[in-house]
């Protein structure tokens, strides 16, 4: 209880002890630029691109045999007799929902590999931040901010971490 009492009687006490906020060192990392722009993430880019691009030149060819077949139904529908349309439309109605399926199933298995493939990226780079803060005695470090003054920006020295190349102070 004294010594509470004393620091209370003696400010220039009780400020040595905490730390000052003009002392505490701040930075900031735009997430987003580390996942559009480092080494790691590109070359996951790179690989999803690559995994998806068979099933991506799929939906395309059924796009464009969907839209000859709307087209030909179109243009000959009047000299169609009734069976003939019906089976037509049959037939355009099961392609549209065997490719709207196929779409669907795509979008959520590309989505879901590139969350795998960014989460492994975070993971990388949350270490080499951690690194940097420890090394430059950050106290804190940012990764959502509105706004961040470009003096505590640090994204940079992070993709060149990321890079292998040795952070520039």
């Amino acid at each position: 209880l004294a010594i509470p009492l004393a620091m209370l009687a003696h400010p220039a006490v009780a400020q040595q002890s905490a730390p000052s906020p003009a002392a505490s060192k701040f930075g900031f990392v735009n997430t987003e630029r580390v996942l559009r722009d480092a080494a790691p993430a590109v070359r996951a880019q790179k690989k999803i691109e690559a995994e998806f691009q068979k099933r991506d030149q799929e939906l395309a060819r059924l796009a464009e045999q969907l839209k000859r077949m709307q087209e030909d139904l179109e243009k000959n529908a009047v000299t169609m007799n009734d069976a003939q349309r019906r089976a037509k439309e049959r037939d355009f109605g099961e392609l549209n929902r065997d490719f709207q399926r196929k779409q669907r199933e795509f979008r959520e298995d590309l989505n879901q590999r590139r969350n795998e493939e960014l989460a492994q990226v975070v993971e990388l780079a949350n270490r080499v931040i951690r690194q940097i803060a420890e090394q430059e005695r950050f106290d804190i470090i940012f990764q959502d901010a509105v706004y961040a003054s470009p003096r505590i920006d640090i994204t940079d020295r992070v993709i060149k971490a990321l890079e292998g190349k040795p952070p520039a102070k």
